[in-house]
């Protein structure tokens, strides 16, 4: 398990980093004294998000920057953009691959798409990571990998039968991380998060989670609509949390070839969620229902031992506090 700051700085990619979850990696990592290399092409990432760390200000060491963002895409590569970074800071260390595209409905619409930014941007990745001697993969998979599950929790041995492209991508994803490590030598981790949520989810965007919308409308006193009678459920894990799961799995030596859920290991249904949001708001919106959606899975919930035995891990963010930091 990695607790402790280095002197030296060894490089840390992390593709994705200026967007939602990958933008709290990136804070936890320079907190933990790291030199950052971002990767992303800004089409959802945001650099306001990391705009504090490209600040000469927060410098490493008095020196430069703790943080380098190259805007480029990475299912184009990663030899390119990181020649000029490691000839003047040194070989890549470790690698965090966030970058994707995010949205099961978008997959469906549009599967080519999905193929090309998910799958062939993790091939990518870890074609760089043999090549030049990276130490450790750390991969963002998805509950999706699971689709509709007969019991809950879900262990990561149950049977994977993802309903949608960006379900498979992700489990084909994990499935090149296999082969990559024991194969090639590189060492992966795969982490199959659940529901994130937290500050910098943008409610606007159509790849939201529930949370993030519904805090929008809540905020503004306007309605919050659940589809379907809201018992459905979810397990809801804050974006600190994932980002401290996230940092034990690409810094730390355990868990190669692992697959690990990341989730609290708590059931919240959407209803019960809505009326804590609406509460905390101040209680002036009204909750309404809507026609459920067709193909939406009843009730999601981790099994979390796994991460608890191998990277020392457990949510430690109850839904209420989570909620209040969310909404600021």
């Amino acid at each position: 398990m990695y607790r402790g700051r280095v002197t030296h700085s060894p490089l840390v990619v992390v593709t994705g980093g200026a967007g939602f979850i990958g933008s709290h990696v990136v804070d936890r990592l320079i907190g933990l004294g790291r030199r950052v290399v971002v990767i992303d092409d800004l089409r959802s990432g945001k650099r306001a998000n990391l705009a504090r760390w490209l600040d000469p200000r927060h410098a490493l060491d008095g020196a430069e920057p703790a943080l380098e963002l190259l805007v480029n895409d990475v299912t184009e590569g990663l030899f390119a953009p990181l020649a000029a970074v490691t000839a003047k800071h040194g070989p890549v260390d470790r690698i965090i691959h966030l970058a994707a595209q995010v949205s099961v409905v978008a997959s469906i619409a549009n599967p080519l798409v999905d193929v090309h930014v998910n799958y062939r941007g993790t091939v990518q990745v870890l074609e760089y990571a043999r090549a030049a001697g990276v130490k450790k993969v750390a991969f963002a998979s998805s509950a999706a990998v699971y689709g509709e599950t007969d019991r809950v929790p879900v262990e990561e041995d149950f049977p994977c039968r993802p309903m949608s492209p960006y379900g498979i991508d992700k489990y084909a994803s994990e499935k090149m991380l296999h082969y990559y490590s024991a194969v090639q030598g590189v060492a992966t981790t795969a982490l199959r998060f659940f529901n994130v949520y937290g500050p910098r989810q943008d409610p606007s965007s159509p790849y939201s989670g529930v949370i993030s919308i519904f805090a929008d409308r809540a905020r503004a006193g306007r309605d919050l609509t659940i589809f379907g009678d809201g018992e459905q459920t979810r397990d809801f894990v804050y974006v600190g949390d994932v980002a401290r799961a996230v940092c034990e799995a690409a810094l730390g030596d355990a868990g190669d070839r692992a697959v690990m859920n990341i989730g609290t290991g708590r059931e919240t249904s959407v209803s019960q969620l809505a009326r804590t949001v609406v509460e905390l708001c101040g209680g002036r919106s009204q909750i309404v229902h809507a026609p459920a959606r067709a193909g939406e899975i009843v009730r999601s919930l981790a099994a979390v031992e796994r991460a608890a035995t191998v990277l020392g891990f457990r949510a430690e963010t109850a839904l209420a506090d989570g909620l209040r930091a969310t909404l600021g």
